[in-house]
């Protein structure tokens, strides 16, 4: 009889254990998967918002380190070392004028940037995409389709724009770089996509600067906006594809020398 509940009575500590076991897991997958604001979190540089533009507030040429531990599903709005840093990113190319272009602006100052890019344009020239890892820039999965409507499209249809666009990415940068960011087009992220992103080992990547270039304003404005909008935080964004971008180009410089004077550091953005 006492073997009898012996026995029982280490069934049902086994079975206890289990169970808080499971509870263990269900509370990891439930922290990691948690939005408190439906679209990105908020960072210590100021909150997100569904277009991926956050709010908020050295050395130029910044450590390519990636963190060991697991990619944030939070939308990314600070640099990796903080303070007086700001960090370039550069969307939708490469395109095989303003590309090259861009690039000789960056080494010319001594400065990194994150180059945002759409996947066939990547799998068309990935003789630029190869440059730009070379001189130590890092890549972003920008989508195939470059569709600022995919949030309200099907998960299925986000995956595919999302994980076809890294591979082409990858398979034009030779295999040997990581594609470290995705950022959605127009900012149309989804918790799914940013979820699955962050599972492909790639940070959601959000802007606090939207300098307007792809507009065309004139240079005078896109280095206006720099300059007022840069203390609401540090990720800036330009382009360097989908039209013609020397706007964009001669006011980067601009903005990149003005930086300097004022005393900014140049950095990536926090994986």
């Amino acid at each position: 009889m006492a073997r009898l509940m012996a026995r029982r009575r280490n069934i049902v500590i086994a079975a206890g254990s289990l169970l808080a076991l499971a509870g263990v897991i269900s509370g990891t997958v439930a922290v990691a998967t948690q939005d408190t604001d439906g679209m990105g979190g908020v960072s210590a540089q100021g909150s997100a918002s569904p277009d991926g533009k956050g709010g908020g507030g050295a050395s130029a040429v910044p450590s390519d380190a990636l963190p060991s531990g697991p990619v944030s599903a939070s939308l990314a709005h600070e640099t990796e070392r903080g303070g007086k840093n700001v960090a370039l990113t550069i969307d939708d190319g490469p395109d095989p004028v303003w590309t090259p272009r861009t690039l000789a602006v960056l080494k010319q100052n001594g400065v990194k940037a994150v180059f945002c890019m759409i996947g066939p344009s990547a799998r068309a020239h990935p003789d630029l995409v190869k440059q730009i890892v070379a001189a130590g820039h890092r890549l972003c999965d920008h989508s195939v389709d470059h569709n600022t409507a995919m949030d309200k499209r099907s998960e299925e249809y986000q995956r595919q724009q999302v994980l076809d666009a890294k591979k082409m990415i990858e398979e034009a940068a030779g295999g040997t770089a990581a594609v470290h960011y995705y950022r959605a087009p127009g900012g149309a992220f989804t918790p799914y996509s940013r979820g699955l992103s962050a599972a492909n080992g790639m940070r959601p990547l959000g802007w606090n600067v939207d300098t307007h270039d792809w507009q065309r304003p004139g240079v005078d404005r896109i280095v206006a906006t720099v300059k007022r909008e840069v203390r609401e935080g540090p990720i800036i964004l330009f382009h360097d594809g989908g039209g013609e971008r020397s706007q964009s180009v001669e006011a980067l410089a601009r903005c990149i020398s003005w930086l300097k004077e004022e005393g900014y550091g140049f950095d990536f953005p926090k994986v």
